[in-house]
């Protein structure tokens, strides 16, 4: 049976994450669609910074943030002199953390979907006379779905696992920020408590395998679609 203490923990994940992945993919898909689609100069500059919350080390993702999104940050100061808004030391802090290392997973899922996309669809769609707008709406977006969904799972897989950008910005707070990686570190860190450890440490395991079998699924799925649609 499950204690309070953990149901908070996973609860508050689930919140984080799922808020991480629905304010981000809006600028997943146009970050996508501009990798895929469009040619300017430092293209290959702002796919090294997308994907560079991959390779850094989760702390200095989360100082990064600390010194440019915290209360007298660079961005921070001006958000909370102007429109009070914080992201230090609370939950909504912990999503763009979870957001900032799992947006280039988002990507770069719903890029390999974008280029997949048969291109004479789309000039098929101009000649008869559609616009830029409703090709995109009606052809690109649809096609592109499996890819986008398969994203989202990802992203929200990688939210959940999320611990290093998270502890550096947001600290470990009872309640606020405390997701199931920063409730096992201190589950971990206490004496006598191993054996709630060990049951986050199961729920986060099978979260994962489930995250991981259905994008899985979904990619067989999307294939599959895309075969059809050809």
């Amino acid at each position: 049976m499950l204690s309070e203490y953990e149901w908070q923990a996973i609860l508050l994940s689930l919140k984080i994450s799922a808020i991480a992945v629905l304010f981000s993919l809006p600028f997943g898909i146009l970050m996508a669609w501009m990798l895929a689609r469009c040619q300017f100069v430092g293209k290959s500059l702002l796919d090294s910074i997308i994907h560079l919350p991959l390779v850094l080390p989760p702390v200095v993702v989360g100082y990064l943030l600390l010194i440019s999104m915290g209360r007298r940050g660079v961005i921070g100061e001006f958000l909370y002199d102007w429109f009070g808004v914080s992201f230090a030391f609370n939950w909504a802090g912990a999503a763009l953390a979870s957001a900032v290392v799992a947006f280039p997973l988002m990507v770069r899922a719903i890029r390999l979907s974008l280029e997949s996309i048969d291109r004479r669809l789309e000039q098929a769609a101009s000649t008869l006379g559609a616009g830029s707008f409703k090709v995109f709406f009606t052809i690109i977006l649809p096609l592109s779905l499996p890819g986008i969904i398969v994203g989202v799972v990802l992203a929200f897989a990688r939210s959940l696992g999320e611990f290093g950008a998270t502890i550096t910005f947001v600290s470990n707070i009872p309640g606020e920020t405390r997701t199931i990686p920063l409730a096992m570190y201190t589950l971990i860190e206490t004496p006598g408590a191993e054996t709630a450890a060990a049951r986050l440490c199961v729920i986060a395991i099978v979260l994962a395998l489930i995250s991981l079998m259905l994008s899985e699924w979904l990619t067989r799925w999307g294939r599959k679609r895309l075969g059809a649609a050809c």
